[in-house]
């Protein structure tokens, strides 16, 4: 049996109160309900609890412009108040009305806090405080450098990695949302030192990219990895797919750091989603990487049927613990929500429709492990001490501005 893995969890107590806007398909209620599905089932007592801190906009600037942070700090709902916040900067930054990305009440501490546990858990890694650190409210891999994207304003992803690689050679990015990574992908595009892995919906479905023909460019070609499927993927073909890639990954890439991104729009039933996971099949994925035994920040993601996404996570923070868990849902605070079997697990359709065919899957992934197979060994890279203090531990903001001697190729070593 392997050692006991040391698990850090994140959790902002207002994460849940924050309100995209009626009709809106992303819903911050979402993590509340998590959050006590995990508390009824006692797997708190597992784990170091911290509240993160909020992410200042000197961290934010790390990837984002300054004169985009600067409009999310200030932005508010209703007639534009406060300079540099009017229609023109809402269409530039693809924020506001007419957008997937509306202007609510508490938008950017929304963003500075679950930006805050993501770069919290990539700090408490660094220093060797956690083997496993979870942050089910970040996530939020569509947010570009200015620009807000695909509910996603702030790219907690890309800002934790960048914490990362002070410490890090080389961390890979593994996304099994139903929606392709394209913010994290676009980041590291040109650089070895971080892998992007992706698997997701590819055709005509949002964000659109995501083709196994995107792999890098310049220092970071055939780094960037993507695995395009369509609708209806169970259970079995899915870990057909992804244990041999990842397997291949692992012995290539040879990362030593893992984030894994785990939106539960992939599941089965899911309001945006079409795929047909359950939540052994999405947590397989979990424990899978889990395996390798390599520091792993854990993040959550899309999921836009809200009580499956909150059976996702804690079904999910019971594996990283290497805790079972019940199959009768607990009495919690939101417990008519789970109704009417009030059951953990959930049952694939029977009506849908698997369109990956056995055929195409092998062909697929036969291209991405000879892809991986030309990687010339894994990239190294001359680590320097930080001289910045990290005495702050969690609630400290990692200091250091990541710039291009963060994300400098790396040497190649056989």
């Amino acid at each position: 049996m392997s050692e006991k893995r040391r698990v850090s969890y994140f959790y902002q107590g207002d994460i849940g109160h924050y309100y995209y806007g009626p009709g809106h398909p992303m819903k911050p209620h979402r993590l509340k309900l998590a959050h006590h599905l995990l508390l009824s089932y006692n797997l708190y007592r597992e784990m170091d609890v911290y509240r993160p801190h909020l992410a200042s906009s000197t961290e934010l600037m790390r990837f984002h412009q300054a004169d985009y942070v600067n409009f999310l700090e200030k932005v508010m709902p209703g007639p534009a108040r406060g300079q540099g916040t009017g229609p023109q900067q809402q269409t530039k930054f693809s924020v506001g009305e007419f957008t997937d990305c509306p202007v609510f009440e508490g938008l950017y501490r929304f963003c500075q806090s679950y930006t805050g546990a993501s770069i919290d858990g990539a700090i408490k890694l660094n220093h060797d405080m956690a083997d496993i650190c979870i942050n089910w409210s970040g996530g939020l891999h569509h947010a570009k450098k200015a620009e807000a994207s695909g509910f996603c304003y702030v790219n907690d992803i890309v800002l934790a990695i960048l914490e990362l690689l002070k410490y890090h050679s080389r961390v890979l990015y593994i996304d099994i949302d139903i929606h392709h990574g394209d913010g994290v992908e676009e980041a590291f595009y040109t650089t070895d030192r971080v892998m992007t892995l992706s698997f997701h919906k590819y055709g005509d479905f949002f964000p659109g990219t995501g083709d196994i023909k995107d792999v890098g460019a310049k220092s970071g070609k055939y780094y960037s990895v993507n695995f395009p499927l369509q609708e209806g993927i169970d259970d079995n073909s899915f870990e057909s797919i992804f244990k041999p890639v990842v397997n291949k990954v692992m012995e290539m890439y040879q990362p030593s750091a893992v984030v894994l991104q785990c939106g539960a729009d992939s599941l089965t039933g899911d309001r945006l989603g079409c795929f047909n996971l359950t939540l052994k099949g999405h947590a397989e994925a979990v424990k899978h990487v889990k395996s390798f035994g390599v520091p792993m920040l854990v993040l959550g993601g899309g999921g836009y049927t809200i009580r499956n996404v909150a059976r996702c996570w804690a079904y999910e923070t019971g594996v990283l613990l290497g805790k079972e868990i019940d199959e009768a849902i607990p009495y919690n605070d939101y417990f008519e929500y789970y109704a009417p079997d009030f059951k953990l697990h959930l049952t694939p359709s029977p009506h849908m429709e698997n369109l990956n065919t056995p055929q195409e899957l092998d062909r697929l992934k036969t291209t991405v492990l000879r892809q991986l197979q030309t990687l010339q060994g894994a990239p190294s890279m001359q680590m320097v001490e930080s001289s910045q203090s990290r005495e702050g531990g969690a609630g400290s903001s990692g200091g250091g501005a990541a710039g291009s001697a963060v994300l400098g190729s790396a040497s190649h070593k056989n």
